[in-house]
């Protein structure tokens, strides 16, 4: 897999795909296709441009491809604000290509500022929160994560990544009830991040090393799914304690680019919030 200019042709073929021209008020809308979804022609039709400027931007092979071009192809394929984001992304990737490996360094881990290492301090063990890096690394963390989630203290380094445990972890399906869905998005909320700067070349390396290691993986990352993960519920089912239901915020951190805060909190008087209360003390042991 190479750089983000590489994304573009899968992605805009399954968004095609994935639209019905009947819907869409096209002629021929069925009875005639012989493939899913709409024709390139009918895209380039809906955007304003020409069948053959469309097809070399489908192809990869169209360059510096302008911003107005990228709105009109992402308001005819009904695409949502991340997968719009996402092709703007990849657009502009290609107007400084280059081209990353596999087995090519993503370098150092970005370090987490000492006044961000303080807030954490200072939830204690009342909010779990981690700070989350380019290619969704763990960076940062406080001590109730480990409580309730993966003892990451416990872990090397090459392994403190979202997407690694999810899908590499022996105890991920075990931890997660919801793991096909929490997989799903943790996937695609890695492939939102493809042509950011600040977190490309990490993301490239953690997407081929989980390629070759995961099955499961490849079969979420064909599906081409983008989605910022920035709220929602998370089901763990804690060894010791059952289930717990947690919200979860992810705030960007605008001076830390690629950097994110993510939250975990539950209800006043909730069980859950009873239950976080009782891994809290010290004699509980991480899962």
């Amino acid at each position: 897999m190479g750089h983000a200019e590489d994304e573009i042709t899968p992605f805009l073929k399954a968004r095609r795909a994935a639209l019905d021209a009947a819907s869409l008020g096209l002629p021929d809308g069925l009875a005639r296709r012989r493939v899913r979804g709409l024709r390139r022609e009918e895209v380039a039709r809906l955007a304003g441009v020409s069948v053959d400027y469309y097809t070399r931007i489908e192809q990869g092979r169209a360059h510096a491809v302008s911003d107005a071009v990228i709105d009109a192809i992402a308001r005819a394929l009904r695409l949502t604000p991340d997968e719009h984001a996402f092709l703007r992304n990849i657009s502009h990737g290609r107007r400084g290509a280059h081209t990353e490996v596999c087995d090519a360094g993503a370098g150092p881990r970005p370090r987490v500022r000492p006044q961000l290492l303080e807030l954490l301090e200072a939830m204690g063990d009342t909010v779990p929160a981690v700070v989350y890096g380019p290619g969704t690394d763990l960076l940062a963390w406080n001590t109730i994560i480990g409580r309730i989630w993966f003892d990451l203290d416990a872990l090397p380094e090459a392994e403190l990544n979202g997407a690694r445990l999810m899908f590499l972890h022996p105890d991920a399906k075990a931890l997660h009830p919801d793991w096909e869905a929490e997989a799903e998005e943790t996937v695609a909320s890695l492939r939102a991040q493809i042509g950011r700067r600040e977190a490309e070349a990490r993301v490239q390396r953690v997407v081929c090393e989980l390629r070759e290691q995961s099955e499961e993986f490849r079969h979420y990352w064909d599906v081409q799914a983008v989605r910022e993960r920035t709220q929602g519920i998370k089901r763990i089912l804690h060894p010791q304690v059952g289930e717990l239901v947690l919200t979860y915020e992810a705030f960007s951190l605008p001076t830390d680019p690629g950097q994110r805060l993510c939250t975990y909190t539950a209800p006043k008087g909730s069980p859950t919030a009873a239950k976080l209360r009782t891994l809290a003390e010290p004699a509980t042991a991480a899962f």
